[in-house]
């Protein structure tokens, strides 16, 4: 079975070597939606000003269904990838549309940034660490006790919804 989750393991990410990779990346084993990513990604690269004011309009000339266009337009969003710009953004005019976004960019600057920051010893000391790590662990103990306290309360929420089953 094909899996759908995003691999952005540091191998997969080295090997990408053009948008079609990219899409891959992004919407695995769902070829549909990679071909609705790959018409919205160059339909943004190619825009003037990089805006596309309508984007059903790509997806009717690139023969997208519209519930494959909404799946792949809300993850792109989510991701960081795009964005709405509104008909009162001076920026662009005051025209409405979409456009690329750089806040995934920023967002794994950031994340690269910060594991740099966590590993380097410099910035921790070790009693912090440790301390942090018997906190973590004291909130799994509670967590897993809670669950187990949880359905020893309320015996309902263990039982299947369907009475006779």
């Amino acid at each position: 079975m094909t899996s759908t989750r995003i691999d952005m393991s540091f191998n997969r990410v080295a090997r990408l070597q053009d948008a079609g990779d990219l899409a891959e990346l992004f919407f695995p084993g769902n070829r549909n939606q990679q071909h609705c990513f790959l018409a919205i990604w160059f339909s943004l690269k190619w825009a003037p000003r990089g805006l596309v004011p309508n984007l059903n309009e790509v997806a009717e000339r690139h023969g997208v269904s519209r519930r494959t266009l909404e799946r792949v337009r809300a993850k792109m969003r989510r991701l960081g990838l795009i964005d709405h710009v509104s008909r009162f953004d001076k920026a662009y005019g005051y025209r409405e549309g979409w456009t690329r976004s750089s806040r995934f960019v920023r967002g794994l600057a950031q994340l690269a940034e910060k594991a740099t920051m966590f590993a380097d010893r410099k910035n921790r000391n070790r009693e912090k660490d440790e301390f942090s790590l018997r906190m973590w662990a004291a909130r799994r103990d509670t967590s897993s006790r809670g669950a187990a306290t949880e359905s020893l309360k309320n015996p309902a929420r263990t039982r299947s919804p369907h009475p006779h089953q």
